[in-house]
């Protein structure tokens, strides 16, 4: 064995006792350190011909490269939408590198079986019934493509084509409508072969609305004369976090042929709290569902989950045809269910949160999380710099400036943000307006990072 892996294996306590300290003080300091990290990065090094061993490693690390790292597990990062890391996933995190388990099968471990168990938690947490099946993917990305290549495969059950052997090009062009679809299902259907452009946008309700008028909606599919497509209702919009009505949406399905898959990246956590349940009214309803974990259930990033009815549809996808992995079984292998034969156990830090939380307790994170929201929106509502550009419908303040907010004024706002270090915000255009989102969904946030928040925010807008 290598000398310096020798060493490191002799003294693997000691090494990650003190990785232990090194995380203890980032976590402990977040409350004070830059929320985001700006500046130039250190210059590149020369590839180690000799190595020095982990302690060495360590302490490089926390020289050159921590200092640089955001605050994103912190209470004021509010952009993107971004969660943080309970203690409890943390713990399980830590330990799915120490297990190191292959969660692509179950021969020789349990993983699969914890997985599957986490899964149905899941489930359960934002109301699916049994017909729903999952399995973890990395992100919302990932698990909107996996339910995007089920749909694909559906389509091709209707029109007599088997997809996933005679591929995408089998199908004919293909009609995927949705009011306000995120980028990643544009994303998702070029990958997919399907293609960006045969995303068909919707109208959408009245009054700077981001949910799809049904009625439009239904024109449009009886418009393709019985031939089946995709639908991509979103619980949850980025920008507004606005709901289509998921169960008017799923009645059309009487007189047309479509499926439907739901983004509910972080919206499906309406769930949760009874007086925003009703926004997710209908999920049930769905053929597969996106559901990101690394946001509003605060588990380290990469986690996500995909739901879906039609198991048999993803496992003609994805089944990996190997001797020696096996063919798919009626409970079939991870491996035959998404994109990843190699995949870790991303499934145990989620199931210690849970484990150790439960429902009432992230029901408090979300709640909490809408409270601070609409705190920070009606602060901002009454400051003659700034104005809303929608209400703040569950978690998320979509802003800008009152006077002349063009990108440039808007983009020097959010640097302003960023420079200050008290919080950091990401930019989007709502309604052709260039403006900033505050996205909570951390489970550290309170009513004092919100006045810091609008403090920041306040300064920053009045120096411009």
């Amino acid at each position: 064995m290598h000398r310096m892996l020798a060493d490191d294996l002799a003294r693997l306590p000691e090494l990650l006792r003190s990785a232990r300290d090194v995380a203890a003080r980032a976590l402990d300091g977040l409350d004070e350190r830059p929320v985001a990290a700006l500046g130039p990065v250190p210059a590149r090094a020369a590839l180690p011909e000799r190595g020095e061993g982990g302690d060495v490693a360590l302490a490089r690390f926390t020289e050159r490269w921590a200092p640089g790292l955001s605050a994103s597990a912190g209470p004021r990062y509010l952009g993107f939408v971004t969660g943080g890391v309970t203690p409890a996933s943390l713990t399980g995190d830590w330990l799915t590198s120490a297990y190191d388990q292959n969660a692509a099968g179950a021969v020789g471990s349990w993983g699969t079986a914890l997985e599957r168990e986490t899964v149905a938690w899941l489930a359960e947490l934002f109301g699916l019934g049994e017909a729903h099946s999952g399995a973890f993917v990395t992100g919302a990305t990932m698990s909107n493509t996996v339910g995007l290549a089920i749909a694909r495969e559906w389509l091709g059950e209707r029109l007599g084509v088997d997809v996933s052997r005679a591929g995408a090009a089998a199908l004919g062009p293909v009609e995927v409508l949705s009011g306000s679809p995120h980028s990643s299902v544009g994303k998702a259907l070029s990958v997919l072969g399907i293609g960006r452009d045969r995303l068909r946008p919707v109208k959408l309700l009245p009054g700077n609305r981001e949910a799809v008028d049904v009625t439009a909606l239904d024109a449009a599919l009886a418009a393709l004369q019985g031939r089946p497509a995709i639908v991509v209702a979103n619980a949850g919009t980025v920008n507004t976090v606005d709901f289509d009505d998921l169960r008017a949406i799923a009645a059309l399905k009487e007189r047309h042929a479509f499926w439907l898959h739901v983004d509910a990246a972080f919206g499906a956590f309406a769930a949760l709290s009874p007086a925003h349940a009703p926004l997710v009214a209908g999920l049930d309803a769905a053929d597969s569902v996106c559901v990101d974990l690394h946001k509003w259930l605060n588990v380290p990033y990469d986690s996500a989950v995909q739901f879906t009815r039609r198991r048999d549809l993803q496992v003609a996808v994805f089944h990996n045809e190997s001797p020696y992995l096996g063919p798919p079984t009626g409970d079939p292998d991870f491996l035959h269910l998404t994109p990843e034969t190699s995949r870790r156990l991303r499934a145990l830090p989620a199931w210690f949160s849970l484990t150790a939380y439960g429902r009432a307790g992230y029901r408090e994170i979300v709640e909490r999380n809408v409270a601070e929201a609409r705190r920070l929106g009606s602060a901002i509502d009454a400051l003659p710099d700034l104005r809303l550009l929608a209400p703040v419908r569950l978690n998320v303040v979509c802003l800008t400036l009152t006077e002349n907010p063009t990108q440039e004024r808007v983009d020097a706002l959010a640097r302003a943000l960023a420079a200050a270090g008290e919080t950091f915000l990401t930019p989007t255009v709502y309604g052709g307006v260039p403006a900033l989102r505050a996205a909570f969904s951390n489970w550290r946030t309170t009513e004092d990072d919100t006045r810091r928040v609008l403090a920041a925010v306040t300064a920053a807008s009045a120096a411009l």
